[in-house]
């Protein structure tokens, strides 16, 4: 399975950083395939191909504010959730994509 991801939030230091990191810990876990790519303030980092945006089986957006360049997932199935639920329930986010 193959899941991408995005995490974003309103000033881009830690949060979303964290949340990050958290959700790859939880997919190796849970033998999942994930990238994440972080919108904080040091830009977009880890950036999420179109081909990658493609390819997944699963989008999910941990953000707080809408991500740039959000036309790469435009029409395709998303999961939204709240920064504060990839820190806080990572594992039980990626669980329901299995």
């Amino acid at each position: 399975m193959k899941v991408v991801a995005i995490t974003a939030c309103h000033t881009g230091i830690a949060h979303c950083y964290m949340a990050a990191d958290r959700l790859i810990e939880a997919a190796q876990v849970l033998s999942i395939q994930i990238k994440v790519e972080t919108q904080g303030a040091m830009g977009i980092e880890n950036k999420i191909s179109q081909r990658e945006f493609d390819e997944a089986d699963h989008i999910l957006l941990a953000t707080e504010i809408t991500p740039s360049e959000s036309d790469r997932y435009e029409g395709k199935n998303l999961t939204i959730v709240s920064v504060q639920d990839a820190l806080n329930n990572p594992i039980a986010l990626l669980k329901k994509f299995k």
